[in-house]
């Protein structure tokens, strides 16, 4: 007969927890390779899909009609698929564009990039809390404006890589030591030009930094930092703006995606920035969270600023997350923010919707997924959604550089 103690005793002596969390952590980065692999094998490259001859014009922002003159100027420019549809490459769009403004007459600009006197733009995207979806946001933004012509920087500022991931960078195997903007905000003689860990996309004028956990030294560096600082040291809050310095000439816009916290990488972020876009899902422990997090926000600007930190902040806006337009509880939360933030609450939602939610999980944008796999009506309310978004955004970039709407 067993003894009750000798019952009770387990099996097996339990393993130590970091054990056991390297061991999870082991199997779970095979496995997310071997998926990765599958998805997109070696030989393969993440794209984007053709756009259909209505989506090409109001990309580029002309009829149909005079599409088809200009593409007939310009040799194999669209592709004819076997039932006949005609339809357009991103590459083919950027040429299209490019032809048109090389003739353009007047005010009319066909490449929108900005001129002389015209500031960078640096949008920084966050939020505390997770899940009010920052990354899928600041994804579809840099992809809009790149698809309309704009010079496109997209930075993953988050450790956890979701961004680099849309793009089909897998942190884990395909940004290397030194790759992530770290390499360029470090503080040792290793740090080195931001130029030299951009890297194009598969879209035109769009480019990437991505990330990994590397990210995170420069939240474990800064305190060694300011209790070893030289004069004339860059301060940690300064460092994003001074490598951006390095190739403001050629971009339009800069979008970071940050992480999910208030570290030095965040503030760095935010001292760089132009406009700060903050996400926020309509529920009550959403907008609890972000109580909290604008009030640590707040406090910590006003520190640094006191140690020297400046922004030529232009604009700051809510935008609406995993919006239900017939949940009744997230209207009440809507009007309840709309009442305190008035015109800083963006006045499109970005809706929640399968087809967003769906193309994430093959890590795909509403811009990148078939519209085939997906109901006409799914679809359809997904990108005018996106896009009604994005193009308000894009009125706020016109309206910092004044030009007319």
């Amino acid at each position: 007969m067993v003894s009750t103690a000798a019952a009770l005793e387990p099996a097996s002596q339990p393993e130590e927890l970091k054990t056991l969390i390297q061991r999870h952590s082991a199997t779970l980065s095979t496995q997310l390779q071997a998926h990765h692999l599958s998805t997109f094998p070696p030989n393969a490259e993440k794209g984007i899909r053709n756009f259909s001859p209505a989506e090409t014009a109001k990309l580029i922002g002309i009829t149909e009609g005079y599409l088809r003159q200009v593409a007939a100027e310009i040799p194999d420019v669209s592709t004819v698929s076997g039932g006949g549809r005609r339809s357009y490459s991103v590459d083919a769009i950027h040429t299209i564009r490019k032809f048109l403004d090389s003739g353009a007459r007047g005010n009319r600009r066909y490449l929108p990039w900005r001129a002389d006197g015209e500031d960078l733009q640096v949008i920084t995207v966050m939020n505390f809390k997770g899940g009010s979806g920052k990354t899928t946001t600041t994804a579809h933004l840099a992809q809009y404006l790149a698809l309309k012509g704009y010079r496109v920087l997209a930075i993953d500022l988050d450790p956890q890589a979701s961004l680099s991931a849309l793009f089909g960078h897998q942190p884990e195997i395909d940004v290397g030591p030194n790759e992530t903007l770290y390499g360029a905000i470090r503080y040792d003689d290793e740090r080195r030009p931001i130029a030299e860990i951009v890297r194009a996309t598969y879209i035109p004028d769009l480019h990437l930094i991505p990330g990994n956990l590397e990210l995170m030294e420069f939240e474990h560096d800064t305190p060694r930092a300011l209790m070893n600082r030289s004069p004339g040291d860059t301060m940690f809050f300064a460092r994003i703006g001074q490598a951006l310095a390095q190739v403001q000439k050629i971009y339009d816009v800069v979008v970071i995606d940050c992480p999910p916290q208030l570290g030095y990488l965040t503030l760095s972020a935010l001292t760089a920035a132009t406009s700060v876009l903050i996400t926020v899902h309509p529920q009550m422990l959403d907008v609890m969270s972000m109580s909290q997090f604008l009030a640590m926000t707040g406090d910590l600007l006003d520190e640094i600023s006191r140690a020297g930190a400046s922004s030529q902040f232009k604009w700051m806006k809510y935008l609406i997350t995993r919006f239900e337009p017939s949940d009744g509880p997230q209207n009440q939360m809507v009007a309840f923010l709309r009442s305190i933030f008035g015109e800083h609450v963006l006045n499109h939602p970005m809706l929640k919707s399968t087809a967003i939610s769906d193309a994430g999980l093959t890590n795909q944008t509403i811009f990148e997924v078939e519209r085939s796999q997906f109901t006409r009506t799914t679809y359809d309310r997904a990108t005018e959604s996106m896009e009604s978004v994005n193009a308000e955004i894009e009125a706020l970039i016109k309206k910092a550089w004044g030009r007319p709407l």
